[in-house]
């Protein structure tokens, strides 16, 4: 349950950054919640291997670690990604001058 509020929270913070680089905050909020989920997934068949199908706080703290890989990995994407230039942007230089 407390990952699902911290997974709210972080596709907060990513949609925020998508939105100042002009990027469409929706569709990162998504690829955020498919990457958490998605390496969720890989940390637990990895912890299974390494640790057994017994071992329940192993499988847990390393689907958790891995699933907050995921995040990382698109903040990452968001912050490497070039802003929207917009047409109209020519029209606002020098506005933002004193």
């Amino acid at each position: 349950m407390i990952e699902i509020i911290i997974l709210i929270f972080l596709c907060r913070s990513i949609g925020n950054k998508a939105a100042q680089k002009g990027l469409k905050a929706g569709w990162w909020k998504f690829y955020t919640v498919v990457a958490w989920v998605v390496a969720e997934i890989l940390g637990i068949m990895i912890a299974v291997i390494l640790f057994g199908p017994t071992n329940m706080f192993s499988i847990y703290s390393i689907a958790i670690v891995s699933a907050f890989g995921g995040y990382l990995l698109i903040n990452y994407l968001v912050e490497k990604a070039p802003p929207v230039i917009d047409d109209n942007d020519i029209d606002n230089l020098g506005e933002n001058l004193n």
